[in-house]
């Protein structure tokens, strides 16, 4: 049954309003069938729901077919039938005709492509589990990230984790600084990130439950134990956080800089020096809100208030998860009690504190933290009930307004993280209505600025192609889907879902961004990944950093890739991507955004 056929039956009004809006679409189209060259044909690998929107992307160096069919991937019948958008003057790289392709309304289940003139997309599926494996797989490569006691290698590693710097404790002090996540593809650890990506994971099961399975035991190898796989890799998290604060008064934020970067091996086999012997205990910094840096680079330290209103949230959303239940109540008093005094850290010294370098320009360019301290103040007061962190999140929230990436095509690499202020979404519920109107503007103001900034594609990307330029997308999609849930208004659905379309291979490269997932698509099989390189294995479910500008990719320093490109033909100038191994600027994944993507399916998944 073809689409009008379906609209007639379903809603007749519909059908009228459908043939009203088919005719001036036309003209702009070629009026030829099958248009002359190669047709390109971008769709969402991994399938969708049936109430999804679903927007497919065609585009060529010559005028498109006026007509596009959607056919059962099977036996090649047609579901559907109906015509091609044109985007004028949309522009990427050599192709100069690009159309969406809407088929929405098809609510068939089942395995499809998308046809225009003489070409077919992939296929992709259409169904109400469409979705039920992403945050399983993403999963997988958090446990791959696993620091100390690593499932995935069935490995230890970094076992003399560390010796301090910069206080309180001497120069050199030992410290146990045990487990974590590794970051990237790199082997280093950092509480700005891991902090992160601990209380996403949380909010994701508060919000989701149903979407996490339980596969794994706690130390991530197969098996079960009771508790949603989720549950378990943000327990992995915290016991690390806790090794981070072991006193009051002290925080530590980042184990191992870029000395880490001498060469391609296994985490067992670390041979860093950080001036204890290779291989020896790796350098702690210690969280002092001031410019730190023990080699060539300082960095622009003025406060603690970015890790401590972070570190905060995820410990008192801990608190929440686990203190009604008998066996882990002593556990989450503990991480309510971290989570009270490093608050009280970054009230007292509120700013931000970078990551750092060694020898490299290259680090956490934070440089947000009011954000931060309103998710940690509103967190502490949904734990305790205390009014003064309610009074504190409302004065943060002000504080922290509109402030973000969104609507700008230059940021420094990390700036405005997390990307997405997840405070003003967990003050909402809490606030009286007048705040939570405010904070609803502030999301829509961002938001409105991302939208003005994706006509600049066809595919209606809103994020500035920079370094890790993925984790912005996500960041997007999951403040659409946050307004949503706080506004009831669905008026971003469209543009959320082109962002994770994009993600999910609806893009100039016809590529998932995450490693070995969807199963059977295209998705990236040479990451930038030392673990993965070494051992012949491919890890599901990380994403890696994303497109960037061409001037970006042509400026980082040690960034190559094997010639000639087979993407070639797909890259622009605005933004280019690399299947490469030696791509780390758009092809290594990392761990918080991978975490940050969690929390993103989890909504979808609700």
């Amino acid at each position: 049954m073809n689409g009008l056929s379906q609209l007639k039956r379903l809603a007749p009004g519909l059908a009228v309003a459908f043939l009203l809006c088919l005719e001036p679409c036309r003209p702009l189209l070629a009026q030829n069938a099958d248009a002359p060259g190669p047709v390109h044909l971008r769709v969402n690998l991994l399938g969708y729901r049936p109430g999804d929107p679903k927007i497919a992307i065609a585009f060529s160096a010559h005028p498109l077919a006026r007509d596009f069919e959607v056919l059962n991937a099977a036996d090649q019948t047609v579901v559907w039938r109906g015509p091609a958008s044109p985007l004028p003057d949309a522009v990427w790289g050599r192709w100069h005709h690009h159309a969406e392709l809407d088929f929405s309304p098809v609510r068939l289940e089942g395995r499809f492509v998308v046809r225009l003139g003489p070409t077919n997309s992939a296929a992709f599926e259409i169904g109400t589990q469409a979705r039920d494996a992403v945050c399983g797989a993403l999963l997988e490569f958090m446990r791959h990230q696993r620091c100390g006691d690593n499932p995935w290698l069935d490995a230890q590693c970094h076992q003399q984790d560390g010796r301090t710097a910069y206080g309180p404790r001497p120069a050199g002090a030992p410290i146990d600084a045990r487990g974590g996540w590794h970051d990237a593809g790199d082997l280093l650890k950092y509480l700005m990130t891991s902090a992160n990506a601990t209380a996403q994971m949380l909010l994701a099961y508060r919000i989701a439950p149903a979407a996490f399975e339980d596969l794994v035991r706690e130390d991530g190898r197969p098996g079960t134990n009771g508790v949603p796989d989720v549950l378990d890799e943000a327990r992995w998290g915290l016991d690390w956080m806790l090794r981070l604060h072991p006193a009051p008064e002290e925080l530590y934020h980042q184990v191992a800089d870029d000395r880490d970067h001498w060469g391609w091996r296994l985490p067992a086999d670390e041979k860093a020096d950080y001036g204890w012997g290779p291989g020896g205990p790796r350098v702690v910094y210690a969280a002092n809100g001031r410019p730190q840096g023990l080699g060539k680079y300082q960095s622009e330290s003025t406060g603690l208030g970015n890790l401590a209103g972070r570190y905060a949230a995820a410990m008192a959303m801990a608190c929440q998860t686990w203190r009604h239940n008998a066996e882990h109540g002593a556990f989450a008093q503990r991480c309510l009690q971290a989570g009270v005094e490093v608050y009280a850290l970054g009230r007292k010294q509120e700013g931000f504190q970078q990551g750092n370098s060694y020898g490299a320009p290259y680090r956490y360019h934070e440089s947000t933290w009011a954000d931060d301290m309103e998710w940690g103040a509103a967190e502490l007061y949904r734990a305790t009930g205390d009014s003064r962190y309610l009074d504190d999140a409302r004065r943060y929230a002000r504080q922290a307004g509109t402030e973000s990436w969104m609507g700008r095509t230059e940021a420094r690499h990390y700036d405005f993280y997390p990307f997405v202020n997840i405070g003003h979404f967990a003050l909402h519920d809490l606030a009286d209505e007048e705040t939570g109107k405010m904070l609803i503007g502030y999301y829509r103001d961002g938001i409105e600025r991302c939208v003005t900034a994706g006509r600049r594609t066809p595919y209606r990307i809103g994020v500035p192609f920079i370094w890790c330029s993925n984790n912005l997308t996500v960041a997007l999609a999951t403040q659409c889907l946050l307004y949503e849930r706080m506004s009831r208004d669905p008026r971003y659905r469209e543009f959320s879902a082109a962002q994770s379309d994009w993600l999910l291979g609806r893009n100039p490269w016809n590529s998932s961004m995450f490693t070995g997932f969807p199963p059977g698509a295209a998705s990236p099989r040479n990451p930038h990944l030392m673990t993965t390189r070494l051992t012949g294995r491919m890890v599901r479910g990380g994403l890696v950093d994303g497109p960037v500008y061409e001037q970006v990719f042509r400026s980082l320093k040690g960034v190559s890739i094997t010639q000639p490109d087979p993407l070639a033909m797909f890259q622009s100038e605005l933004a280019v991507y690399h299947d490469d191994l030696h791509d780390y600027s758009t092809n290594e994944p990392t761990m918080d955004g991978t975490a940050s993507a969690i929390l993103l399916f989890a909504l979808m998944a609700e």
